[in-house]
């Protein structure tokens, strides 16, 4: 595809509603929705991606963004640095076939999570709410909030009603199952660090009291619980973040004018605050609270489908706003994979309902739960890679005993490497979008406060696939989608037509969708906040995110160069128990009391072992020293007002790379800003990482087809089953059975896969595993047609 040319573009002939649009020389990329599209569109490139061709270039002079992200360097986005020798040792082809990359989450009770059936569930019994616990750090030992394991899911599955047959019943208004609260050691610490041990009693008591009361309560007459004074405003900061986030928003507390917090329960407010325990108006059908929640946790199986498309297609067929519907973690597009998801005020019976008519997706493991589920309510993903048409830099004849021994050889060693020594951590390409304007170069300019800018990159258009959309003969290998954008924009920008420009527009664009219908309403035309705001939060959030990911790269990249795994001063380690950091900043007065906190992102932890919450703090040159702490045990921020820089002279490399020119000319010590979503307090993100559990493992196999399928999706799994069933029982009815369908004994093969299988913490990239497993220009990723390639 050609580097688009922002000279070629047609002039503006409607220069009221974006008078620069066109002639912006801020607009350096093409640009479209970084969507959860992204990393489909990234993979679309023929070549091997280009790894080994790394300079070094002063952090002061520009880099120019790429103009096709098909072809995006990894230097770019500062991935250069190799934890191992950083040599080639075999080559391969990544997601020929999209059922090569299998995906499954791993839930928060360490279970992997599959597809174990999609029927109708036969029936919904009666059942006691599950017991809520709170969110606790991992080493606890106690379940988060809203979260099932598989063999609840299960018991659930066959313990399913139809609501239906409750109808005309009338009978809804049973008593509300209480709830258990249980509170983590690690929260009982946080607490008992500034509450008496009678004041956290009355707290808990009040608690307890909250989540045994109906909906319909008046939250006033639970009563209070008031702490004496505290002067210091960060002290009484720290204590609202603890009380609101240990207590999952279900205790509010507010400070009085004489200093003193006063801690109450909180209202339910907007879905938590419907009256869960009623009837559907004029059905005479259960409510939440008497199937076990208001919301339905389900399985969500796909493949070479985008999260959000499935999401948004169940909320068209159900008529319910999309963000009824919630999950912990996007998916890779060209991928089958297997995560949870829930639906709020939705019967299992309907849900399942749509299986049907879903087309590359299943729906199952249906459980009515009391919350949903939220970005980073998971533990990890599973990964099985296969790696197809692989080669193996000199070793001959690969396909026979002595080369295949060898080959073997070869992927063990880069395995074993693998698991002890690790990977750089960083964020892969797909964090910084595809095709389309990178996501951390219309994040930056939110952040510099050019909403003008940031607008203009989203609704950028490349005139060669405008070109191929009006010349529909061309042989151009671009998709029908990107070509409708292409003609939507066109029309809005030239035009001003915004009906005509909607009716264009694919409906996964999603974030183009939003500015034109806002900008495109009359006396709008100049609001590019209003038009930003209605994006959805969390891909609006995305584009700051990728800007504070693309600071990380950089400085975990310098940070090998300059002092590779060695423990040095200053070096950031996450605080435990009672350590706190002292050095952060003071916050507002503004933001204590009554008044909004910005809290701590959950969307970029590096895993759920960070606790969202959680401290950073400098080891001393004799801590540093003290062999107490390795490697992975050292954590580098994202960019923001609320964390602490390393005490050495990787802080001075924060300032300088976000001051240059390609950083933004930001301030790290200035990340507040008035408009909250862009106002960013950082996070913590393990600088080296390595697969969970047991470590990576493969196997290297032959084969001769190209369709050859060499590892069961869950789908094939349960209908393999189910053939099995109907085989079986044809034959005992009639006694006989077909011959099987397998390759001859001894067949020569003359291609060689390698499969890999491994599991990874939440936001942790398998792209950068085999990255770093492969070695530079390994990893060829295929280019699929449009049509798909299964």
């Amino acid at each position: 595809m050609e580097s688009p040319d922002v000279s070629q573009d047609p002039p503006p002939k409607r220069q009221k509603l974006f008078p620069s649009i066109e002639t912006s020389a801020s607009v350096q990329v093409s640009s479209a929705l970084p969507s959860a599209n992204a990393d489909e569109h990234q993979m679309q490139v023929e070549q091997a991606l280009p790894m080994d061709d790394v300079e070094d270039v002063p952090i002061s002079e520009k880099v120019q963004p790429s103009q096709d992200l098909g072809k995006l360097r990894e230097s770019e986005v500062g991935i250069t640095e190799y934890v191992s020798a950083g040599t080639l040792r075999f080559t391969g082809i990544l997601k020929k076939r999209y059922t090569d990359f299998l995906v499954n989450e791993i839930l928060p009770s360490g279970e992997v999570l599959h597809l174990e059936d999609f029927g109708v569930p036969p029936k919904v019994q009666k059942t006691e709410a599950p017991k809520k616990s709170e969110p606790v750090h991992p080493d606890s030992g106690a379940p988060a909030v809203g979260k099932a394991d598989v063999n609840e899911v299960n018991h659930a599955r066959n313990e399913v009603r139809d609501p239906d047959q409750n109808r005309g019943t009338g009978d809804s208004n049973e008593e509300v199952k209480a709830h258990s609260f249980q509170l983590s050691s690690d929260d009982t610490a946080a607490l008992s660090s500034f509450l008496s041990q009678e004041t956290l009693q009355s707290i808990l008591d009040l608690s307890q009291k909250v989540h045994q009361a109906p909906n319909n309560v008046k939250w006033k007459t639970l009563g209070t619980v008031t702490l004496p004074a505290i002067t210091d405003r960060e002290q009484r900061t720290s204590i609202h973040k603890s009380i609101r986030h240990i207590f999952s928003s279900r205790l509010e507390s507010s400070t009085d004018d004489n200093g003193m917090i006063v801690v109450s329960a909180a209202p339910l407010r907007g879905k938590q605050g419907r009256d869960n325990t009623r009837q559907e108006k004029g059905r005479g059908r259960p409510g939440g609270n008497e199937l076990g929640g208001e919301y339905l946790h389900f399985t969500l199986y796909k493949e070479n489908k985008d999260s959000m498309e499935v999401m948004s297609f169940l909320a068209r067929q159900l008529k319910l706003p999309s963000n009824n519907f919630q999950f912990a973690g996007t998916k890779d597009r060209r991928g089958v994979t297997v995560q949870r998801a829930s639906a709020h005020r939705v019967f299992a019976k309907r849900l399942a309902g749509l299986n049907g008519t879903l087309r590359g997706a299943k729906l199952g493991g249906f459980l009515y739960q009391p919350s949903g589920l939220a970005l980073g309510d998971l533990a990890g993903n599973e990964f099985v890679i296969t790696l197809r048409d692989c080669s193996f830099p000199g070793i001959n004849n690969i396909s026979s005993p002595e080369g295949h021994k060898q080959a073997s050889e070869r992927v063990a060693e880069a395995i074993q490497q693998i698991n002890e020594k690790g990977f750089i951590n960083y964020y892969g390409l797909q964090r910084f979008g595809a095709f389309s304007a990178r996501t951390d170069v219309i994040g930056v300019k939110m952040l510099q406060g050019d909403l003008e800018g940031a607008c203009q990159d989203i609704l950028y258009y490349n005139s060669t696939i405008l070109a191929a959309a009006e010349h529909p003969s061309s042989e151009s290998l671009i998709s029908s989608d990107d070509k409708a954008r292409a003609k939507a924009l066109h029309i809005f920008r030239t035009t001003g037509k915004t009906d005509s420009a909607l009716r264009d527009m694919p409906r996964k664009f999603s974030a183009e969708t939003a500015l034109i219908r806002h900008l495109g309403g009359s006396g709008r035309s100049r609001d590019f906040q209003g038009a930003l705001q209605k994006i959805s939060r969390n891909l609006r959030l995305m584009y700051v995110h990728a800007y504070q990911s693309l600071v990380w790269n950089y400085c975990a990249g310098e940070r090998w160069k300059r002092y590779r795994d060695k423990i040095i001063e200053g070096d950031l380690v996450l605080a435990t128990g009672r350590e706190e950091e002292t050095g952060h900043e003071e916050v507002d007065e503004n933001m204590d009391g009554n008044e909004p906190i910005v809290e701590h992102e959950t969307e970029d932890q590096t895993s759920k072992f960070i606790h969202p919450f959680q401290r950073a703090r400098r080891l001393s040159k004799e801590e540093a020293e003290s062999g107490k702490y390795s490697i992975f045990d050292i954590v580098l921020p994202t960019p923001g007002f609320d964390i602490v820089y390393p005490g050495n002279s990787m802080e001075g490399f924060y300032e300088d790379f976000m001051g240059s020119e390609r950083g933004g000319g930001l301030d790290p010590y200035d990340m507040r800003r008035k408009w909250r979503d862009v106002s960013l307090s950082g996070s913590y993100r393990n600088f080296l990482a390595r697969p969970l559990g047991d470590g990576a493992t493969f196997e290297v196999r032959g084969y001769k087809e190209d369709d050859e399928q060499m590892v069961e999706t869950d789908l094939g799994k349960l209908q393999k089953e189910r053939r099995s069933d109907r085989q079986a029982r044809s034959i005992e009815a009639n006694g006989e059975t077909k011959p099987g369908n397998d390759h001859a004994s001894g067949e020569v093969v003359d291609k060689i896969a390698v499969i890999l299988k491994l599991q990874l913490g939440t936001s942790q990239y398998a792209t950068m595993v085999l990255r770093e497993l492969m070695g530079p220009g390994g990893v060829r990723v295929y280019k699929p047609d449009y049509a798909g390639s299964r």
